[in-house]
């Protein structure tokens, strides 16, 4: 099994949930984290990423870590610094008018989204509402491309287009397709060597759906037209994605691997949770396992079952635990604090 992992954790992109795939893996078999100094959630975010932000680098001695997965801004010879060389790297795409839909429910208070009342408003006169010298810009424009290190407001030239392409696949192993995620997690599984157990997961970080509603087809086209850099990155990877699973997998495999990866989930929640799945945060009994609601979104969570035992319990609290809870718990084991 690969050890040695960085994780691009893109916005909006069931980031969250591989990112708690990630902190189980990384617990279960003792390895170390890139914690954010302090302890904190995101590396210096929005600031290109440096590996001073590391809890516990320091130049003189450099110390590297196995998995470096809290958001950042990628920049790959610092990333270099905390990690090992044989590191694998690999990112979340997600389809970018579905996922401008989500930043501006979440990211409401961004100064682009603030003064509109809906995306239709923002998109009829973006750059009404748009600064583009704003630190907040870009949670409204190309922010799969903000996070993989470029400029949101670059020009769309198709030299330009191909240079971000190249340089996207000269840094990472493999990018996974968040609408696609069961074969993006038999693909995981694959370039990883893990055991099927290592990529359940239940979604963590989604919001309820009376907050969502279908977009218009002419809203559609403009959302892709205002991230175009970022449609470009999504229609390759999406279009390489498929050809790698094609190629190392095979679609006879993948489908058997995608239900089995199905099934064990299935089996889990009936182990594990109380009702059919997720519940609003309001409905948690449990206090630990509420997750931070944001913006305009309305986050949900889950409820286990009572009178779990022993490795049962801690399997189904790991899997439920919300990132900041359980990144927390992961930092103090790490990082002890000192007796006073």
């Amino acid at each position: 099994p690969r050890t040695d992992i960085v994780f691009l954790k893109v916005h909006k992109s069931a980031s969250s949930t591989v990112m708690n795939i990630l902190f189980r893996f990384g617990e279960r078999h003792n390895l170390t984290f890139a914690f954010p100094r302090g302890g904190g959630f995101q590396l210096s975010y929005p600031n290109h990423f440096l590996a001073r932000f590391v809890q516990g680098f320091s130049p003189s001695t450099p110390r590297r870590f196995n998995i470096l997965c809290h958001h950042m801004r990628f920049l790959q010879p610092e990333v270099q610094k905390v990690v090992p060389s044989s590191a694998v790297y690999f990112s979340i795409l997600r389809n970018p008018v579905q996922l401008m839909e989500s930043s501006f429910v979440y990211y409401k208070g961004a100064s682009a989204f603030s003064h509109v009342r809906s995306l239709e408003e923002f998109l009829s006169d973006p750059y009404r509402y748009y600064n583009p010298t704003k630190g907040d810009r870009h949670y409204a424009r190309n922010l799969m491309t903000f996070d993989f290190g470029f400029n949101p407001d670059g020009e769309v030239s198709p030299e330009r287009v191909q240079l971000m392409l190249k340089a996207i696949e000269s840094s990472f192993n493999f990018l996974l397709i968040s609408e696609y995620f069961d074969e993006s997690m038999v693909l995981l599984k694959e370039m990883l060597c893990w055991d099927l157990d290592s990529v359940v997961s239940f979604p963590l970080n989604t919001r309820d759906n009376s907050t969502k509603s279908p977009l218009p087809a002419s809203l559609v086209e403009k959302i892709k037209a205002w991230n175009r850099l970022d449609w470009e990155i999504y229609t390759h990877f999406n279009r390489t994605f498929w050809e790698r699973l094609e190629r190392d997998i095979g679609r006879e495999r993948l489908e058997r691997e995608v239900r089995a990866l199905r099934e064990r989930q299935a089996e889990l929640a009936r182990t594990c949770l109380q009702g059919t799945g997720s519940v609003a945060a309001k409905d948690i009994k449990d206090s630990s396992l509420r997750p931070l609601q944001y913006g305009s979104a309305r986050i949900l969570g889950y409820n286990l079952k009572q009178g779990l035992a022993g490795d049962t319990e801690h399997t189904c609290r790991r899997l439920v635990t919300p990132e900041l809870q359980y990144s927390s718990a992961l930092y103090k084991k790490q990082f002890p604090p000192k007796p006073r």
